[in-house]
């Protein structure tokens, strides 16, 4: 958007200088275009990563699944393998091990293989214009400081729970989890006086009111402002502060069958008995943990997690009453503070696993330095390393040979293959079928069941936030907003990093928006909310960042034209690995399981990735890598 073409529109010339520039480079090489094979300069050395200013965390606008990193994708499951993918050029390249997705399952998958075989060749191919996968990294400058973002994977959550495998790697890439105690500011929020806070838009309930909602509240005071009507407010205050059994009639194990077996939704309605637009509040409250409405996922699942975060935007009540509140999660691994988190949430671990595997690609060997480390974006494709990463290259193909594995790929409109002795597919599990059609149907089938879970992070850059200090908001829950929650960033500082110098400062709110569609199954609430996000450009999530920030904050002092200096918008139609869902999917044994069954080792290919342990967490994405590669062992 030019100065021109801001004139008449109500949003002010913030920061779109490395979006454009992504959109030139999408619209120069269209990963669709077709190029006649064998033509001159049809070669694999073409680099764009080498080009002078390459790099992809400062880009601002549409990122996530960016234009460029899926049409290759969606044509191979629209026409399949032997239209797009079986005249690729053979490039010559010979690897020990091919590993398609480059993250943190894929960059992990080559630690481990190089801890067995020191002198292994590699090559990671990887669909994005950057590493890290959904582990992703926003940068912004404001006033010549520059702030960091998460664009994706957040923490190191139940660290406590961390595998001795998973915690290993951690722990040889130089990360100490004790040292995330002092790097995050554990006191920022109440030094600040700041609160979680829920956020009604008059679209919704007639006028925009925000009000403190945390563990604290005076729950009488609260529906006393709350635009809501007289049995709406009688009704949320009776189920926030009420010690009610509502199954008095069940025993603990009972209780906890009968609340999985029910939506959240249903309870609020048959058994809470509470009026529609309470039902209308929480309505959306999972949408940013589970991408579905409170329809579509258990009563229990809900309860559980408001009983492990009073101070968030789940079911905030006293639900011990039911009998199976707080007693439950002292028997749960991991349960305890949410501090273990880089400026970049996980995308620093991903960068740490690059610095390992890539010469020379970034300065440092800490933990710390890590945080502010320039990464040269021209070596990691070179035929000098003995592991690559070849970015904007989108894996199409993966075929058992005698000799070993054929992977074919698009990049910059051209295919190509090359050869590996083995193959790790650290990519999503949906896709796999697609990559390898001559699986077992069963195979097959098991992994095409695994439906990502759709979400969107956003960052905004803020030129100070003396507004959001005013509002005393650090976090908020906004029932039927475009954007379910709004909160300040993390306030970590560690290295040459500092979160903020205060108010007066720039800083980085996070906005979380994850389509949730009532009434369908949860997986066809993934389905539906994945076409909602392709097909929504930027521009509506920039129209709402202002529409929403403003009316949240204008009361305090905020101006959205004058305030808001940048937005990326990180897009994920493939978000989270799909976990089990009591509602829809049956309780077979372990070895039944879908993940289970899909993630088999099939010739010379093995699968690594979060789905393959049906669990959205770094931890798993690991633990999957370290598997594939002792199964290729075997």
């Amino acid at each position: 958007m030019s100065n021109e073409e801001t004139e008449g529109c109500p949003f002010r010339a913030i920061q779109r200088r490395d979006f454009l520039n992504g959109m030139a480079f999408a619209v120069a090489a269209p990963l669709t275009q077709a190029f006649p094979l064998g033509a001159a300069g049809a070669t694999s050395t073409s680099r764009p990563e080498a080009e002078p200013g390459y790099y992809p965390p400062s880009r601002t606008g549409l990122r996530g699944s960016h234009v460029g990193s899926f049409e290759a994708a969606h044509e191979l499951r629209d026409q399949g393998r032997a239209a797009v993918a079986d005249k690729a050029i053979a490039t010559g390249e010979a690897y020990d091990l091919v590993i398609v997705g480059g993250g943190i399952s894929g960059l992990a998958a080559a630690y481990f293989q190089r801890k067995k075989q020191p002198d292994a060749k590699i090559l990671i191919i990887e669909n994005h214009d950057d590493f890290g996968g959904h582990a992703k990294r926003n940068e912004f400058t404001s006033g010549g400081k520059t702030l960091i973002g998460y664009g994706g994977t957040q923490a190191i959550e139940g660290a406590s729970s961390y595998s001795a495998v998973a915690m290993g790697l951690l722990e040889e890439l130089g990360v100490d989890i004790r040292k995330f105690e002092t790097f995050f500011d554990q006191d920022f929020q109440r030094r600040n006086g700041l609160l979680h806070c829920d956020f009604y838009d008059a679209a919704h309930f007639g006028r925009d009111v925000l009000l403190p909602a945390d563990a604290d509240t005076d729950w009488a005071a609260y529906v006393e402002k709350a635009p809501l009507n007289p049995a709406a407010k009688k009704d949320l205050l009776r189920i926030q502060t009420e010690h009610i059994d509502y199954l008095p009639d069940l025993d603990k194990a009972a209780k906890i069958a009968r609340l999985n077996a029910i939506s959240f939704a249903d309870f609020l309605k048959d058994i809470a008995k509470v009026d529609d637009q309470v039902i209308a509040y929480f309505e959306t409250c999972t949408s940013g943990g589970y991408g579905v409405g409170i329809d579509a996922i258990s009563a229990y699942s809900v309860i559980l997690s408001g009983a492990r975060e009073p101070n968030v935007i789940f079911f905030n009540g006293p639900t011990d009453a039911l009998g199976i509140g707080m007693d439950l999660l002292s028997n749960e691994p991991g349960f305890g503070k949410y501090i273990y988190h880089f400026p970049d949430g996980n995308a620093s671990i991903a960068r740490l696993l690059v610095r390992n595997l890539v010469r020379g690609v970034a300065p440092g060997d800490s933990m710390e330095d890590i945080v502010t480390a320039r990464f040269d974006y021209s070596r990691l494709d070179d035929d000098a390393q003995p592991v690559r990463i070849r970015l904007n290259s989108t894996a199409l193909s993966a075929k058992n040979v005698a000799q070993g594995v054929d992977i074919s790929y698009r990049r910059q409109g051209r295919l190509y293959s090359v050869r590996g002795k083995a193959c790790v597919l650290a990519c999503w599990n949906s896709v796999i079928p697609y990559l390898c059609p001559e699986m077992p149907d069963a195979q097959r089938e098991a992994l095409s069941g695994a439906v990502k879970v759709p979400i969107t992070y956003t960052n905004v850059l803020i030129r100070n936030w003396k507004a959001i200090k005013a509002a005393r908001l650090m976090t908020s829950y906004c029932p039927q907003s475009f954007f379910r929650e709004v909160y300040m960033d993390f306030p970590v500082s560690m290295g040459g990093y500092r979160y903020t110098d205060g108010p007066d400062s720039p800083a980085v709110l996070h906005l979380v928006r994850n389509p949730a569609s009532p009434g369908l199954s949860a997986r066809d609430q993934f389905r539906a909310a994945r076409m909602e996000l392709y097909q929504t450009p930027f521009e509506v999530f920039e129209e709402n960042v202002y529409d929403q920030l403003g009316r949240m904050f204008a009361p305090y002092g905020f101006d959205a034209k004058r305030d808001i200096e940048a937005i990326t918008v990180n897009r994920w139609p493939h978000g989270y690995a799909y976990s089990y869902n009591s509602l829809w999917d049956p309780d077979l044994p372990e070895e039944q399981r879908p993940h289970i069954i899909g993630r088999a080792k099939f010739g010379r290919i093995a699968i690594a990735n979060s789905d393959a342990g049906a669990m959205a967490e770094t931890q798993t994405a690991i633990d999957m890598a370290h598997r594939a590669i002792e199964e290729l062992s075997a």
